[in-house]
């Protein structure tokens, strides 16, 4: 079937079947993902002048690369799958847009070719291809990774063998998988002396989402790994601590509630996932003809204002858990910020927020609002 996105016409596979597998895969619910790619890399061009080749990975219909050499950059589509391959190269010549076709193992290419931009979207982790992501880019490495349940420890033992951490299934769980997976790429970064900075990340529906900027020293690569951590939190009442290190030091009991079913994250990620202003500058190239437009403006938006906290409450799962009804947002937030607490909305769901009180003091805090 053929759709329209970004400007741009493709040829598509239709809807699958109950039983039928397409051989090229088109997910139409990653619009957003692809319009703030398109926005990124604008952004990012105008950050690094010097950035023009771009690596569409695991290109399927060729979407990302045909968006990409549409808006001006030096695009290689890569997969290993011929029909794949196929349809690219007729999305690329339907939209006009030269680029360069590799019908290969993507690994093999990355190990042999060095790109200023490379855009790994894999169907589930993406770790086997991020060692030669990292040991061949120069500025950005684009990351997805779909697979949210070992991510978020849901699917514990696949969650560590994929990101040789160890994830929790909690509260925040979407943020849990954010920063497994930033931990793991950080990682990878640094065994080819490569320090990543995150400088814009998202976990949107059922996928995680992160752009890496690049510094190739091996203080850089130390730097990164100084932001690895880890999380204690209670099963029983919710506090989390978190500290700094790769050698963990779990808490054995709650200091909030005295229990002892304590659950210890990582080596997770514990610095920022974002850089403000390059957020905004995303923001801003985002353009009213995107059919994800105002949706992608207002994450960014939130994104722009949200703590550096490594983990986000839920107020209604809170006001359950304390047996009070929910009030505004806006009005719990200010009873915080009215209390001495830095407090910001998360972008991980309309009732997620961020605060640097601990959930004894959100309740001290935010008790009488909610009565």
């Amino acid at each position: 079937m053929r759709v329209t996105e970004g400007g741009v016409e493709l040829a598509v596979p239709g809807e699958q079947t109950e039983g039928v597998e397409e051989s090229v895969f088109y997910n139409p619910r990653q619009e957003l993902n692809r319009d703030l790619t398109i926005a990124t890399l604008r952004a990012y061009r105008e950050r690094e002048d010097r950035a023009e080749t771009y690596l569409d990975a695991m290109t399927a219909s060729g979407v990302r690369g045909v968006r990409a050499g549409a808006d001006g950059w030096n695009v290689t589509c890569c997969d290993v799958e011929e029909d794949a391959i196929d349809l690219a190269r007729a999305n690329l010549e339907r939209n006009d847009v030269d680029a360069a076709i590799e019908h290969r193992n993507v690994n093999a290419l990355m190990h042999d070719s060095t790109f200023d931009v490379i855009d790994l979207d894999p169907y589930g982790t993406p770790m086997p291809f991020a060692d030669a992501a990292f040991g061949n880019c120069r500025d950005l490495v684009c990351v997805t990774a779909t697979d949210t349940a070992p991510l978020c420890g849901a699917h514990f033992n696949s969650g560590v063998r994929s990101y040789s951490a160890v994830p929790r299934n909690t509260d925040y769980h979407a943020e849990m998988g954010v920063r497994i997976l930033l931990s793991a790429l950080a990682r990878s970064g640094a065994r080819f002396d490569v320090g990543v900075d995150p400088i814009l990340t998202h976990a949107t529906s059922h996928y995680v989402r992160t752009y890496l900027e690049l510094e190739h020293k091996p203080t850089a690569a130390d730097a990164a790994l100084e932001e690895l951590g880890y999380i204690s939190h209670c099963e029983d009442c919710t506090y989390r601590e978190t500290a700094f290190g790769l050698i963990a030091d779990p808490l054995e009991g709650c200091p909030h509630c005295d229990g002892n079913r304590m659950l210890t994250a990582g080596p997770v990620w514990l610095g920022s996932v974002r850089d403000r202003e390059f957020v905004a500058a995303v923001r801003e190239r985002v353009p009213d003809a995107f059919g994800t437009a105002e949706n992608a403006r207002n994450l960014c938006e939130t994104l722009e204002a949200e703590l550096d906290e490594p983990t986000h409450y839920d107020q209604h799962k809170l006001c359950r858990n304390w047996g009070l009804p929910a009030n505004a947002m806006d009005d719990f937030l200010a009873d915080l910020r009215e209390a001495g607490y830095s407090a910001s909305r998360a972008h991980y769901g309309g009732t997620t927020f961020k605060t640097d009180a601990n959930v004894g003091q959100i309740r001290d805090a935010t008790e009488d609002g909610l009565a």
